[in-house]
């Protein structure tokens, strides 16, 4: 069994996606959700233009790790008059398939002066997409969905940021019966003591992945070091039945950032997901590093399993 810091293994061509692959002038490319569609691994990426706001871009690849084709207009941008919430940007957003409603469900972060909201969208072909709008008020992220119903009610996992200084930051799950109206909100993770890697907030990362031993849990946690915050990746277990249940939780992280395209950009010593996909017994982890680029990693789910069991 691979050590619990080597379970995701870098791909040799990373990193696989930068800004000279868009078919337009950008910035950055980074933090992409990720799925599969007409036999063609789908990233919807992060894009950050010249002017400094985001937007969501699609990328598709026949292997997902090469020849990615970019669309030539963004699926998502900001600044519709309908979406005011959105006006300095539209970001990091996680898919899940929804196979009840034949669709692709994004939450993603709508950027104002209002500060971040968690808004939703659906799409059937990742051609044009529906905004359904806000669905939590801000200071709120990282939000991403399961990919069915418990209990007859779609549930969401999300990071609301509290107002006052120097509280940390955590997971929090809550439910809604229609995608809209959101409630039984409560804590789900929190973050950790002095002294952990994820003491200083934690939110999620890919959405969760349902296996036979529970709701895989992918998040990303931070700590706040002297050059600055360092954001590394962790791993949890939730019931499946019950994903207020938090059956394991690893004390440590998993994936850090060691490699250069990882330690030096825009945003140093980062690297933080938004997406994953399952093929078999292989996980593809698309990740942001640096929110500079786009990378690839690697890991056996059995692998990943037994870590978190401690087999």
């Amino acid at each position: 069994m691979a050590g619990s810091t080597d379970l995701f293994r870098r791909h040799p061509d990373n990193p696989i996606l930068t800004a000279r692959a868009l078919p337009y002038a950008a910035n950055t490319v980074f933090n992409p959700g990720a799925t599969e569609i007409n036999g063609e691994t789908l990233l919807l990426m992060r894009v950050e233009d010249l002017g400094g706001r985001s937007h969501l871009a699609c990328a598709r690849s026949h292997d997902g790790i090469g020849d990615w084709q970019v669309d030539t207009v963004p699926i998502l941008s900001p600044g519709e008059r309908a979406y005011p919430e959105e006006a300095w940007g539209v970001e990091d957003a996680r898919i899940t398939w929804i196979e009840e409603r034949a669709e692709w469900v994004i939450a993603y972060t709508a950027y104002s002066e209002c500060g971040p909201l968690v808004s939703l969208a659906t799409t059937k072909d990742f051609c044009s997409c529906r905004r359904l709008g806000p669905a939590l008020p801000p200071e709120n992220k990282d939000a991403a969905l399961f990919s069915r119903r418990i209990d007859g009610r779609y549930c969401m996992l999300h990071r609301p940021v509290p107002a006052m200084p120097g509280i940390p930051a955590h997971i929090w799950i809550s439910f809604s019966p229609d995608l809209r109206n959101w409630g039984g909100h409560r804590l789900l993770l929190p973050t950790r003591g002095p002294g952990f890697w994820d003491t200083a907030k934690i939110g999620i990362a890919a959405p969760p992945l349902a296996t036979p031993a529970g709701w895989l849990i992918l998040y990303h946690g931070v700590r706040r070091m002297g050059a600055g915050d360092v954001y590394r990746l962790g791993l949890a277990l939730l019931d499946l039945a019950d994903p207020t249940h938090v059956i394991h939780r690893l004390n440590h992280w998993v994936f850090g950032p060691e490699a250069r395209y990882e330690r030096v950009g825009d945003t140093p010593n980062v690297v933080f997901s938004c997406g994953w996909i399952l093929d078999g017994d292989e996980i593809r982890l698309y990740y942001g590093a640096a929110d500079t680029c786009i990378a690839l990693a690697r890991a056996s789910l059995k692998e990943v399993l037994a870590c978190l069991r401690g087999d």
